[in-house]
């Protein structure tokens, strides 16, 4: 029995991950918590595969509708997808087997912009909820949940489910209490009223979450680690492009279109992004401050050397190193972090209004600043939109970061025509390679275009570049972004047919 169970009636529910894995049953939608490797339970998923795996064996039918935060950890997504289990996912994934499972047909998938999963939520467009599996650091005296690692969508999940499984992982530092700030002023329209959020140190809600003690069915105590992959030291290119773009900030600051402090800071996930962040503890930049999907690596940098003031996020996602650093020095971090719910980490109307600089990063852009961040080759897909789209056209600067080949120079990441668009051009203001970077603002389709093959596209592939769109001037059938439709996804079709994009 675990001394984080403070409520007897909670107490009176501890069972085994086992026994627990049994309250879910085939057809079922689940909401798990759990957003990039961090919160996400452990102990019932893995039970459950097991489950699934025996009811397969026995030739019975067994999958259920698998809805997260965002990407979670080898103990759910990992092992559900292994199991055959899952027959819907949404809104977000990173896992290799559900891809491949993604990408054969095998599991349906719903790739959603993640602010916009709760509203859905409520709204009711994506069906009801049967179970929610939910990890907590703890359970207070007054039954009210302390969010563990993540928020992402917990409080919808609890609020919609019909039942409640919860884990309470022990692994968890206890100081996690009142990182969170967990707000319950949303509403539907026509009720809707502002967020109350001005400044990103601002806390709007409560330290917990509310929890319908009759619905929780079963509780089990874990003490595992969450699983976010680990960060690889920056490169030669990862630094090029952190310096590209943080000498863009400095000339921003100069204009005066930026303050010395900047604008709060969102960051997506990756290397190149935590190679930003880390560039960013030995720029020129003091008492700045983030508002962000998640918290990592660098960012925990940035904290420690007292040039962040504040870090405003859903989640963590920190490399196992830098996790185990975090819960070490948690009684420090705790009074810089604030974890709020991904609708409000999201939420277009205060990304507006707090002017977040975005910086992003993507699969491809073409020459006209179009950006493509989920399917590889126009239809495979890859992990998804993420909440890119939520910063990108709310952002006050929207930034696309990425380098300028792939798959060891088979792929040119600038190319003639994306294969499929998630960003449009007029949402775009900003492209980085390690090229060099173009700065879109104010841009017409065709200046754009000189300015992104010259700046950022690979000196291999310029020349491609310049080729077709000097003879797309000629031959477009018009002239405001030219375009040869028959030859626009030819590097494309190069790829697929044999392995390379090079000429």
């Amino acid at each position: 029995m675990s001394d984080r169970i403070a409520h007897p009636h909670y107490r009176g529910l501890v069972m085994s991950a086992e026994e627990a894995a049994t309250k879910i049953q085939h057809g079922m939608t689940v909401g798990m918590s759990g957003f990039t490797g961090s919160g996400y339970p452990k102990a019932v998923p893995t039970a459950l595969a097991a489950h699934i795996e025996a009811e397969h064996a026995a030739g019975r039918p067994m999958k259920i509708k698998v809805w997260t935060g965002a990407s979670t950890g080898p103990e759910l997504d990992g092992v559900l997808a292994k199991a055959n289990g899952i027959e819907m996912r949404l809104p977000f994934n990173t896992d290799p087997t559900a891809r491949d499972r993604i990408n054969k047909g095998e599991m349906d998938y719903l790739d959603m912009h993640l602010g916009q999963v709760a509203p859905m939520a409520w709204q009711g467009f994506l069906g009801e909820m049967d179970v929610a599996v939910v990890e907590v650091v703890g359970i207070r005296a007054d039954g009210s949940l302390i969010p563990s690692s993540s928020v992402g969508n917990n409080k919808t999940w609890l609020d919609r489910a019909k039942a409640i499984i919860l884990e309470v992982n022990e692994w968890q530092s206890e100081l996690l209490e009142g990182v969170h700030d967990v707000y319950y002023g949303t509403a539907l329209p026509p009720n809707r009223v502002p967020i109350p959020l001005t400044r990103v140190t601002d806390r709007i809600g409560e330290p917990g979450l509310r929890c319908d003690m009759s619905k929780v069915v079963a509780v089990v105590v874990t003490d595992t680690p969450d699983r976010n992959a680990p960060f690889s030291p920056p490169d030669d290119t990862a630094r090029a492009i952190a310096d590209h773009l943080l000498e863009f900030l400095g000339h921003e600051v100069k204009k005066g279109r930026l303050p010395e402090t900047l604008l709060p800071l969102q960051s997506g996930v990756g290397n190149v992004a935590n190679a930003v962040m880390t560039g960013l503890v030995d720029g020129p930049f003091h008492n700045m401050t983030a508002y962000s999907e998640v918290i990592q690596d660098g960012m925990l940098d940035l904290l420690d050397s007292g040039r962040l003031l504040m870090a405003s996020a859903t989640a963590f996602s920190l490399s196992p190193e830098a996790a185990e650093r975090a819960n070490d020095r948690m009684s420090f971090y705790r009074e810089k972090m604030i974890l709020r719910p991904q609708e409000i980490s999201n939420h277009p109307e205060v990304i507006r209004r707090l002017g977040c600089i975005a910086m992003n990063g993507l699969i491809e852009a073409d020459i006209y600043g179009n950006i493509n961040s989920t399917c590889v080759m126009g239809s495979r897909m890859q992990n998804g939109i993420g909440g890119s789209g939520d910063f990108a056209r709310n952002a006050y600067i929207s930034i696309f970061m990425t380098p300028s080949t792939a798959k060891n120079g088979a792929i040119s990441a600038i190319v003639p025509q994306v294969s499929h668009v998630d960003h449009i051009m007029q949402d775009v203001a900003v492209i980085v390679t390690e090229q060099g970077l173009a700065d879109l603002r104010g841009l017409s389709p065709k200046k754009r275009a000189d300015l992104i093959i010259n700046n950022c596209s690979h000196p291999y592939y310029r020349d491609g570049l310049k080729d077709y769109y000097n003879r797309a001037l000629k031959g477009s059938y018009g002239l405001h972004a030219p375009s040869l439709p028959g030859e626009a996804l030819s590097w494309h079709q190069r790829f697929i047919d044999t392995g390379t994009m090079k000429f």
